[in-house]
């Protein structure tokens, strides 16, 4: 029973910590969240671009202090910023740079590492366990959202490339039932006799 209480704790820890979204950035738009960590704390950011343009975003974090720490623009990647100061720390990712096409994107937000620091102090071999159990699944969650949305974007680009080969086919088809009917029709009109009368 103790062992099913702890496990259904840490599991519900677990999930309590992590957040995964989706989002869609119109042209010229920028979206922000907001985490407040405590001094040592770690949040870790993962992101991945799934459509629209050339599948890249900038992706910045801002302290409470208002200081920049990171700023970059990628079509993926995993973000770890240890707090050095108390408070709301601000990501955000940014389409400002695209005019026309609106990206969709999908990212998740995690602490691992507060999971791994309280389960270095001293606490039950089993209970140890299961929070490195629990960091497993989230690692394993992680890539599987990448994977994801990397197979979203591979059927979107398969299905783009089918219908564009089904219009140029189509086009082709229509063309050459076009020069056929005008061929059939000039080379009547070059055999048939013309009488004067």
């Amino acid at each position: 029973m103790t062992r099913f209480l702890l496990f259904a704790t840490a599991l519900f820890v677990c999930l309590q910590s992590i957040l995964a979204v989706s989002i869609d950035i119109g042209p010229h738009k920028k979206e922000c969240f907001f985490e407040d960590l405590n001094v040592g704390d770690k949040l870790t950011v993962t992101f991945q671009v799934g459509e629209g343009g050339n599948l890249d975003i900038d992706f910045s974090i801002v302290d409470p202090q208002g200081s920049l720490i990171k700023n970059e623009r990628q079509m993926a990647g995993t973000h770890v910023v240890q707090a050095n100061r108390e408070g709301r720390y601000v990501y955000c990712f940014s389409n400002e740079m695209s005019s026309v096409t609106a990206k969709s994107l999908s990212f998740n937000v995690h602490d691992m590492e507060r999971l791994q620091e309280t389960a270095q102090q001293h606490i039950d071999p089993l209970e140890r366990e299961i929070r490195e159990l629990a960091e497993s699944i989230f690692a394993i969650k992680s890539e599987q959202d990448f994977f994801e949305q990397r197979e979203k974007q591979h059927r979107n680009t398969a299905e783009s490339t089918n219908s564009r080969v089904k219009w140029w086919s189509l086009g082709q088809l229509s063309l050459l039932a076009a020069v056929c009917m005008w061929q059939i029709y000039y080379l009547k009109r070059f055999f048939e006799v013309k009488r004067v009368v």
